[in-house]
């Protein structure tokens, strides 16, 4: 990976990040084109992104945990493209701990309502019959969208103190969007329909809740794997990627349509880019305010908020006591509101899974705040005295501990950031047209994995065609695409499903 100081010149396309947008843009725009691509990332060892495989004591650990699903059959070709033979498939298994009882998630209606108990079980079911009877009519909140689909008293237990853990709001000031986009098409009466197909034997027909996979593909030794796999094609291809380096500023000069980015490298030097497009994965908070001249949305984009994120990796003198991919903790007397088994991820990303374990504890919060604040050895403590309050370890079964801080982890949907981000596209589109926004951060959207790619492979059709003959931003806006469907597939014209064209100028 090149660190010289011997590419500061013009170039074609310089890539801000190198996440699994910019690595699917950087990796298909040299093999698809001759065009100079620069990708420059600020981590001074991983790529990935969020979606990166760390490594400690011989250990590896996922950052939020990635699972290999889409409904993009391209995507799916891509994947297999760039790691041919290192995928393996997993169950998805996954649990809710609440009042000391687990309970399958996705909700499994009937073992959930068993578990309640008798009493709590009928109001549950009389508060989603009232909603069914007198839905909200049009759901604004997430609140409200979720009451929809499960009644008031199912949305107080099972949604909304992990909910409220993870974005450190009211449910009543999460956009409805975000909802719909995670969980479109499940409710009560499909969690109970589905509960009796299975316990039946019953398959499911030819539509599914993405939500509701059983099954998915996973990396041998985590999605880093993947992405470090793309970085290797990227630079044989002729890219050259530049670690330990941040964007610092990007000037436009409207006369010649070209971007001149300032890049300052770990050790406090710059340098200085002149290109054609810039592809930015970069939150886009601060990708605006490091625009000059300055934009006009800047004071919209100033109102954008995000969530940070800390793993605790737990190493175990033994396996885990549970074989969940992970854990949702529904329990309002921890913070902690995730429980990652890294080896029911994969067996190899354990040393050796007859034998130790590694867990990893997921605490949400703002830049910041106390928690975030904690030293290391606090958040340890912390995490290792939370397991033995949940019943998962023992003080004396760890041997070692790792804290990860992932600072904007989640662009935060509130009530107003839709009509922010229309504004800022409003104008970068007519003001800066050649500057490519893509993936969660960059577009201050809720993309998973592979609708960041796919925002990726839109944006270099768009820049190989010289127009825009895809609408980048409607990735992910039909949810009925992104979440149901048994396979992956294809629109009719054999390009994607979704997003529509954008209408030729």
């Amino acid at each position: 990976m090149l660190r010289g100081n011997d590419l500061d010149q013009p170039i074609d396309v310089l890539i801000i990040g190198a996440g699994p947008g910019g690595l699917t843009a950087g990796y298909l725009l040299t093999k698809k084109t001759k065009l100079s691509i620069v990708l420059v990332e600020k981590d001074p060892q991983y790529v990935g992104g969020i979606s990166r495989t760390e490594q400690f004591d011989g250990y590896s650990f996922d950052i939020g945990g990635h699972r290999f699903f889409s409904k993009s059959a391209e995507v799916v070709a891509l994947w297999h493209e760039l790691l041919p033979d290192d995928f393996i498939e997993r169950p998805r298994t996954s649990r809710i701990l609440y009042g000391n009882k687990y309970y399958r998630y996705p909700l499994d209606g009937i073992e959930a309502l068993r578990n309640l108990g008798a009493f709590e079980s009928a109001r549950s079911v009389s508060s989603y019959l009232l909603a069914r009877i007198k839905p909200h009519a049009e759901p604004k909140t997430f609140h409200q969208w979720v009451a929809n689909q499960f009644g008031e008293r199912l949305f107080s237990i099972f949604f909304k103190t992990y909910t409220e853990k993870v974005w450190g709001m009211s449910c009543d000031e999460i956009s409805a969007d975000w909802a719909a986009q995670r969980i479109k098409g499940l409710s009560l009466s499909t969690a109970i329909s589905g509960a009796l197909k299975r316990s039946l034997g019953i398959k499911s027909g030819k539509r599914i809740v993405k939500t509701l996979i059983e099954a998915f593909h996973y990396p041998r030794r985590g999605p880093g794997m993947l992405w470090e796999a793309a970085a290797r094609k990227f630079e044989s291809q002729g890219g050259r990627l530049l670690m330990g380096q941040a964007a610092n500023a990007l000037q436009y000069d409207r006369a010649t349509q070209h971007w001149t980015v300032e890049i300052i490298s770990e050790d406090g030097q710059t340098r200085r880019f002149t290109a054609r497009h810039v592809i930015c994965t970069a939150p886009l908070r601060e990708t605006i305010k490091a625009i000059s001249p300055t934009p006009r949305s800047a004071p919209d984009a100033a109102k954008l908020h995000y969530r940070d994120f800390l793993t605790v990796a737990l190493i175990l003198d033994r396996p885990a006591t549970f074989t969940d991919n992970w854990i949702y903790v529904h329990d309002p007397s921890v913070k902690v509101g995730r429980i990652q088994n890294f080896a029911s991820w994969s067996p190899e990303m354990v040393p050796d899974a007859t034998t130790g374990g590694c867990l990893g504890l997921e605490y949400f919060c703002f830049d910041g705040d106390t928690l975030w604040e904690s030293s290391n050895e606090t958040l340890a403590e912390l995490a290792i005295s939370e397991l033995e309050k949940l019943g998962l370890a023992t003080r004396d079964q760890i041997r070692g501990s790792r804290v990860v801080r992932q600072p904007k982890a989640y662009p935060v949907y509130d009530g107003q950031y839709r009509d922010i981000v229309d504004t800022i596209r409003s104008d970068l589109a007519e003001n800066y047209p050649n500057l490519h926004l893509v993936g969660r951060n960059g577009m201050h959207k809720y993309n998973n994995q592979d609708h960041a790619m796919m925002t990726a492979m839109l944006t270099v059709d768009n820049i190989i065609a010289g127009r825009e003959i895809h609408d980048v931003w409607a990735v992910n806006e039909d949810a009925e695409y992104h979440e149901s469907g048994d396979k992956p597939r294809t629109g009719a014209s054999g390009v994607r499903h979704v997003p529509a064209r954008a209408p030729v100028q």
